[in-house]
């Protein structure tokens, strides 16, 4: 009769338990399940995704949220003693600040979700767009460190002891002089970190610019607080420190626009015709995708021993667009010389001199 008693005493509890964590993660599942449809029909063409992001990181903390909540609604109801409900009251507090905090850096990259889809990186002019993701990612950064911060000066708030309090305090002043005493030894982190902030305010490099960097050639795939992730052409990655670009001197292709102009240089006989060429480059560029149709022109730059030089000058959208481009016109230049001007290409004179003719007498 007395484990009877005892079962009814626990019965309400644990029946509003069960309701309160089954209406928790109905509501859960119906929210998230309309920004799901919302999502899939706004991803027909000239829809906007309101729920971009939402599920992958908001649905984990904001179950957690809910759940936490009905476990305080649940809390005054169970037959416990005082001390057993305050004690499982800070844990409560302490999971629902977490989870707060959870919640608010996935926030953070939602905003990051939505405001990347305004500024996309693969139009073709878009200078804006990899100024404001560079800006951005320091941002980021910088909101979710505050975030933790503010989570964990949260957590700490949640036990009212005066004791503990006392020892944080303690703690943050230790902290404080071991910061001093690590940004003292670790100078390169701290040089870059502060390299990093520099770069995001002054923009030397932004995501997706072409650079060159110790002779590679690449875009920038990444800029972290530490280094920046250069993909190389031939898919390597080349992973340089962020205070070598403030220190080192670099080639930046697409620092105003990602406008860019190609060249591809012949060495061909003295003899050859110059205008004919010329037309023929104009055709090429108008017969590829490549050309931008703004620049295209063929100048003699340059007269040597045994060759004069042709520089064909392109215009195109970008660099990768650009080197396929120079590509094509040294291919069909070539061809062309080939089969119309075979004499064209570079030959080696000899004079024939005769034999009663007496040498020349070298200077």
């Amino acid at each position: 009769m007395q484990v009877f008693n005892v079962w009814h005493g626990w019965f309400v509890p644990f029946f509003l338990l069960c309701a309160a964590l089954a209406f928790s993660n109905a509501i859960h599942w119906v929210l998230f399940r309309v920004v799901h449809r919302r999502q899939e029909s706004a991803s027909q063409p000239g829809g906007f995704t309101p729920g971009l992001g939402l599920q992958r990181h908001l649905g984990k903390p904001s179950r957690a949220i809910f759940i936490t909540t009905c476990l305080f609604l649940v809390l005054p109801f169970v037959p416990a003693a005082q001390r057993i409900q305050e004690n499982v009251r800070e844990v409560l507090a302490l999971v629902m600040v977490c989870s707060m905090g959870w919640f608010a850096v996935g926030a953070v990259y939602v905003l990051q979700g939505v405001l990347y889809r305004r500024y996309d990186i693969n139009a073709e002019n878009n200078v804006d767009a990899r100024r404001f993701r560079t800006q951005f990612q320091l941002l980021r950064r910088i909101v979710v460190a505050f975030i933790i911060v503010v989570t964990l000066a949260a957590c700490a708030y949640t036990f009212h002891d005066d004791r503990l309090w006392r020892a944080g305090t303690g703690l943050l002043a230790s902290a404080g002089l071991a910061s001093l005493i690590l940004a003292s030894a670790a100078k390169s982190t701290v040089g870059n970190f502060l390299a990093g902030m520099q770069i995001a305010l002054t923009q030397p490099i932004r995501i997706d610019d072409v650079v060159v960097v110790n002779g590679e050639w690449g875009r920038v795939e990444e800029i972290n607080s530490a280094y920046v992730v250069i993909k190389i052409w031939d898919l390597r990655r080349l992973i340089v420190p962020l205070s070598w670009f403030i220190e080192n001197s670099f080639t930046n292709w697409t620092r105003d626009s990602s406008d860019i102009l190609g060249t591809a240089f012949l060495y061909l006989d003295y003899s050859v015709p110059v205008e004919p060429l010329r037309q023929k480059l104009l055709e090429i560029a108008r017969s590829t995708r490549q050309w931008d149709g703004n620049v295209c022109g063929l100048q003699v730059t340059d007269l040597r021993e045994h060759t004069m030089e042709l520089r064909c000058l392109m215009s195109a959208r970008n660099s990768s667009e650009s080197f396929d481009l120079r590509c094509i016109v040294r291919e069909e230049m070539m061809k062309f010389v080939r089969e119309n001007y075979p004499d064209a290409f570079p030959t080696a004179r000899f004079v024939a001199q005769a034999k009663d003719t007496p040498p020349v007498a070298a200077m």
